[in-house]
């Protein structure tokens, strides 16, 4: 007998969202009963950082993000980094454990030295950050 089934939905859910994003994923593939308390939003909204609107709201595209269910949004925030601060720094989540991750521009970066001996902008244009 499946004890799982024999929990509200809403319990279940209370108990995965205690795991990993990972151990939550692995969690609906080996228990059918879970599955379904696994996609919902209560529990990636826990798996997100509690300051992903603010996050969201300073990229180029926010409503298109905020539209997203919790679950569809942690997966874009993974595998497709959005850009902030006028494209000079990107942000994503790690896949497995939910963690923020930024990347800086070089443009973001605070050069010291005056001279063009310290340094030389190359524009590279496959490069994921804005060019100015």
């Amino acid at each position: 007998m499946d004890f799982t089934m024999m929990l509200p939905k809403e319990c279940q859910s209370l108990i995965v969202s205690f795991t990993s994003p990972a151990d939550a994923c692995r969690s609906a593939m080996v228990c059918r009963a879970l599955k379904s308390a696994v996609d919902l939003d209560a529990v990636w909204e826990k798996f997100l950082p509690s300051d992903f609107k603010s996050i969201i709201l300073g990229s180029s595209s926010p409503s298109s993000l905020l539209s997203l269910g919790k679950k569809e949004l942690y997966l874009q925030l993974c595998f497709h980094p959005i850009l902030l601060q006028n494209g000079t720094m990107s942000f994503r989540l790690e896949k497995g454990s939910g963690k923020k991750c930024y990347m800086l521009g070089a443009r973001a970066l605070y050069i010291w030295g005056e001279t063009p001996a310290y340094w030389n902008w190359i524009y590279q244009p496959d490069s994921r950050f804005a060019l100015f």
